[in-house]
């Protein structure tokens, strides 16, 4: 787009590959994709194709299923929790990646708390990331406590920054504000609407976390965009949406009667009508 690069991420569906996925981004006009990170056979099959279509891969997602171990102690779990990072880390290395999507933890309601072993753990990743000359970009999910420990942690450090997830701000952080605290350490973005916390008492579970298209959910999107502009944020906007509906809800149900090639092209419409929301757009069109 026009002064702005948009970004989605090649996870939409099991109909089309990835490498078909981002054939149609390219085709629908997104200029950047990210993906998860399975093999690093599979990362380096991707940025060959995002060459042969002259497309930036933004970023890729690390594995999280094993974050909690992070913060475990020195065992064998936490071992294989370190290392899965640092593999992630070296397919971004190794090919042109410069971004790694790492969630600080998983889980809900356990007691536990943030500590200096979990700290080190972290801090081994990070000292990886500083050789390969790679950036982590920690993402907000469940267990605030974690993103707060590690950003502070790593406060000074040029290569850690953060991650920002719309939705998950307004599911798993209760609307907190975390673009105040992060956003001048802002680097990637996973934009997505939401309908918030479901639970009347304001139990949170992995169920709110819906990741509409933008304008579906009751984000303010206006605000949305002040709040990037106030960051200075100009990088790439990146958008992490889900085609299917969570176990026992239907919030997304209907981009499933859409063709892929609907659903794709629905969401770019989306993605330009929030980049026309700033004024980054508008000061770097009078450039033009």
């Amino acid at each position: 787009m026009w002064n702005h690069k948009l970004c989605l991420s090649a996870n939409l569906t099991c109909e089309l590959s990835v490498e078909e996925q981002i054939r149609l981004f390219h085709k629908t006009g997104f200029e950047a994709f990210f993906t998860d990170y399975r093999s690093a056979k599979n990362i380096t099959a991707y940025a060959a194709l995002a060459k042969e279509l002259g497309m930036e891969y933004q970023s890729i997602h690390a594995p999280f299923g094993k974050s909690a171990d992070m913060w475990h102690g020195d065992d064998e779990e936490t071992k294989a929790a370190v290392d899965e990072l640092i593999e992630c880390l070296h397919a971004c290395a190794d090919n042109g990646v410069p971004i790694m999507i790492a969630h600080t933890y998983i889980g809900f309601y356990d007691g536990k708390a943030p500590n200096r072993q979990g700290l080190e753990n972290f801090g081994k990743v990070v000292s990886e990331a500083e050789k390969l000359g790679i950036k982590i970009a920690f993402e907000n999910t469940e267990g605030e406590e974690y993103l707060a420990a590690l950003m502070e942690h790593f406060k000074n450090n040029p290569f850690v920054g953060f991650c920002w997830d719309s939705g998950h701000e307004m599911c798993y952080n209760s609307s907190k504000d975390l673009l105040a605290l992060y956003g001048d350490r802002l680097i990637a973005t996973h934009l997505n609407d939401n309908l918030g916390v479901r639970d009347f008492e304001g139990r949170i579970t992995w169920h709110d976390d819906l990741h509409l298209l933008p304008f579906d959910g009751i984000a303010d999107w206006d605000n949305v965009a002040e709040r990037l502009d106030k960051c200075g944020y100009d990088g790439i906007l990146t958008f992490e949406l889900n085609i299917n509906s969570k176990p026992d809800r239907h919030e997304n149900d209907i981009y499933c009667k859409m063709t892929i090639e609907e659903y794709v092209a629905e969401c770019y419409k989306r993605a330009c009508r929030l980049a026309t929301k700033r004024k980054v757009f508008t000061k770097n069109s009078k450039k033009q």
